[in-house]
């Protein structure tokens, strides 16, 4: 046929490709360099460079530098941080996308709205936004400081800071895939019987489960990386507020390369895990998607 050249597979049905939309080899070729040049650069380089830092005075060093009690303890933080933080994300971000998608109620655009502002609000901000509510000369502070409950340079701080900035990303990854499922299912389960918690667990969860586990994954990766925020309501006291963002902050500014570069290791370990995991989901959920496909 003319003005056509290639022939391509979209599933199971074959479709000619037009001439027109077609990239000669050359080109094809210097678009991937440039991006594969681009991504060694700016991510493999610097990863790998962390990696060779770490282990430049031998692994009794870098082993050594991880176990350090400060080192332990801003691990043991960062860890429950995000263990507190993730659910509690995880909690209000199906609420609200529930609440978006399912009714119809005044306020649902600000609400909207509000879930998208930390995108929109530096980390910093927000961390001085907690220390002026809670903070010794802030709104609560006196009251607080009378009923010795600690919050700004504490466990407590960190943690809302901590969800502040995390808290859109289950809402923003389930709110277009609830929007694009309708309600038709749940408005079949309602005329069958079902009441509000069964219809949830029966019919909601199952549709979303994949949507869910990738914001949590987001969401737990940005609270175990996030500095702005923690380091504004954190205090930065040694072996106690310090987050491993902020305690690699330190180990360089001391000039203990090697801990720090241990340290950093680890957090792009954690990354790393995380990209598994996510594309490990997204791999069985396309599997799963062409097996329904297929039926």
């Amino acid at each position: 046929m003319a003005g056509y050249v290639a022939t391509v597979k979209a599933g199971s049905v074959a479709v000619d490709r037009p001439k027109h939309i077609t990239e000669p080899t050359v080109v094809k070729w210097i678009l991937i360099s440039i991006a594969l040049l681009f991504l060694g650069l700016l991510l493999v380089l610097p990863l790998v460079s962390i990696f060779v830092e770490a282990f430049r005075k031998g692994a009794e060093v870098y082993f050594k530098a991880l176990v350090e009690p400060d080192a332990a303890s801003a691990i043991r933080l960062t860890l429950l941080t995000a263990a507190i933080a993730v659910p509690l994300n995880v909690v209000f971000g199906v609420c609200a996308a529930w609440a978006i998608t399912k009714f119809k109620f005044k306020g649902k655009n600000l609400l909207i709205t509000l879930i998208d502002l930390p995108f929109a609000v530096s980390p910093v901000i927000s961390g001085l936004v907690y220390v002026l509510l809670f903070g010794a000369r802030g709104w609560f502070g006196p009251w607080l400081g009378e009923h010795d409950i600690k919050i700004i340079f504490a466990l407590p701080g960190i943690v809302l800071a901590t969800v502040f900035v995390t808290f859109p990303f289950v809402a923003r990854e389930l709110l277009p895939l609830m929007q694009a499922q309708g309600v038709q299912e749940e408005e079949a389960a309602v005329t069958l019987g079902a009441k509000g918690w069964r219809i949830f667990w029966k019919v909601t969860l199952p549709n979303i489960k994949w949507g869910l586990l990738y914001g949590i994954i987001l969401c737990n990766a940005r609270a175990m990386g996030e500095f702005g925020a923690v380091s504004v309501v954190s205090g930065h006291i040694r072996g106690s507020t310090n987050t491993m963002p902020l305690h690699i902050q330190i180990l360089y500014n001391e000039y203990n390369f090697a801990g720090a570069f241990a340290i950093a290791s680890l957090l792009v370990l954690l990354a790393v895990v995380t990209l598994i995991i996510k594309s490990l989901i997204e791999w069985k959920h396309e599997r799963q998607q062409h097996q329904l496909e297929g039926e």
